[in-house]
């Protein structure tokens, strides 16, 4: 009965949301923090930072980038908050501070993202849209990936631009 209940319930709360709520508005301008590497494993406490996956940051920061330049969204200069983000640990969970700093460079909507490497083998990417005026979460998604390989990196980061934030 209750499960019944929520089956009815769930797919109703989702249609009483606009869908203008999520969408990503033609022309917006975007401030994208960059993306960051959270390393809970002990890899990293044990032998460093893996110039690999310093590597792989920057490559799905392309990709991410290139995506948004050929949806139409644009990307803000960040040199303005240069010095805030840089003593920033993770612009993906800095209570609200991304949102200021989007604020700070005028931007409509910032962008950030992380990479959680549980292990060698387990890792989570995650992308976050909000709006800067509101400070709401707008479009995002966390997908996990087997495999610490350019591939499965690009290959996580791609399923979240095409079947969340850019989906139609």
């Amino acid at each position: 009965m209750l499960r019944a209940a929520l089956l009815v319930c769930l797919p109703l709360a989702a249609a009483a949301q606009p869908a203008t709520d999520r969408e990503v508005p033609e022309g917006a301008s975007v401030a994208f923090l960059g993306i960051t590497l959270v390393d809970t494993s002990t890899e990293g406490d044990y032998f460093g930072a893996r110039e690999d996956e310093a590597a792989r940051i920057e490559l799905i920061e392309r990709v991410v980038r290139d995506r948004f330049e050929a949806e139409g969204p644009r990307f803000v200069d960040t040199a303005p908050v240069a010095e805030e983000l840089g003593r920033t640990r993770n612009p993906a969970h800095c209570n609200g501070c991304e949102v200021r700093m989007g604020g700070k460079l005028g931007a409509d909507l910032v962008l950030v993202g992380q990479v959680q490497k549980v292990s060698n083998l387990i890792l989570a990417i995650d992308l976050a849209l909000r709006d800067v005026a509101t400070g709401r979460f707008l479009r995002g998604q966390s997908v996990d990936i087997r495999s610490n390989t350019d591939e499965s990196w690009r290959r996580g980061v791609d399923y979240i631009l095409k079947y969340n934030v850019f989906a139609e």
